[in-house]
């Protein structure tokens, strides 16, 4: 065989190697891909699947959570395309009821003994300041009938004899007439508690502006009153109306 013939057919061979050797790399990259896809597939289909149960037993927070896991790690999978098609309806419902829940949650209602009678309250804290806790109370008493009033959980309030408290219903400004209770309480009890209530029934926020004993320091107190349940906050039986004692 002439050495330009042995010569030819050696790199005819070492470039049908070198096909060879490519494709068969080739089918493993391929065959490796292939499964990792099939893999993404299954692990979206299977969170899309426990998606769906958590939509079916109304558990709408955990199904917030898991819709946006599969959007955030499936962006282009079915199952990405089904989640966004319920999902923001879901998230709407859960953010609203998180925060009527939240609103319900700030209100405490008790009925107990009190002073000879029995006494049916609804509290709320002031969201802000934070720094000052001052309860708004609505009270019904057997013998003291219905009241509406501020209670400190340090010192008194600034008020002689009668005074009006700066106020506003969701951003509507008004005057609260207020006094003293002669008894010496860190409160400040409501001249016309019927009208403050209706007001507050249809309100979401509340403002009333106090001065403290305390320094005299003047406090803009945020009541968040949106959650208020006039069904949880008890009847009693009526007695005299004794406005102002505690």
């Amino acid at each position: 065989m002439k050495p330009m013939f042995r010569r030819t057919v050696l790199a005819s061979w070492l470039a049908a190697l070198a096909i060879t050797g490519c494709s068969q790399q080739a089918e493993p990259a391929a065959d490796n891909a292939q499964a990792s896809a099939q893999a993404q597939a299954d692990a979206a289909a299977k969170k899309l699947d426990t998606y769906r149960q958590l939509l079916r037993i109304n558990n709408d927070e955990m199904a917030v959570s898991m819709g946006h896991d599969i959007l955030d790690h499936f962006p282009n999978s079915d199952a990405a395309k089904e989640v966004q098609q319920s999902l923001p309806a879901i998230e709407k419902r859960y953010k609203e009821n998180s925060e009527k829940n939240r609103l319900q949650g700030m209100w405490l209602y008790q009925v107990s003994p009190m002073q000879g009678g029995t006494q049916s309250t609804a509290t709320i804290y002031n969201s802000s300041p934070t720094n000052h806790r001052v309860r708004l109370v609505l009270r019904r008493h057997t013998e003291w009938g219905q009241n509406a009033f501020l209670y400190s959980d340090e010192r008194g309030f600034v008020c002689k004899a009668n005074c009006t408290l700066a106020a506003t219903f969701d951003g509507k400004p008004t005057g609260i007439k207020a006094f003293a209770p002669s008894t010496g309480e860190p409160a400040l009890m409501i001249r016309d508690d019927k009208a403050f209530i209706a007001m507050l029934e249809k309100a979401k926020k509340v403002t009333l502006e106090a001065t403290l004993q305390d320094g005299e320091k003047k406090l803009q107190l945020v009541y968040e009153v949106g959650g208020f349940d006039a069904a949880k906050w008890a009847p009693v039986s009526k007695g005299a109306a004794g406005k102002g004692k505690k």
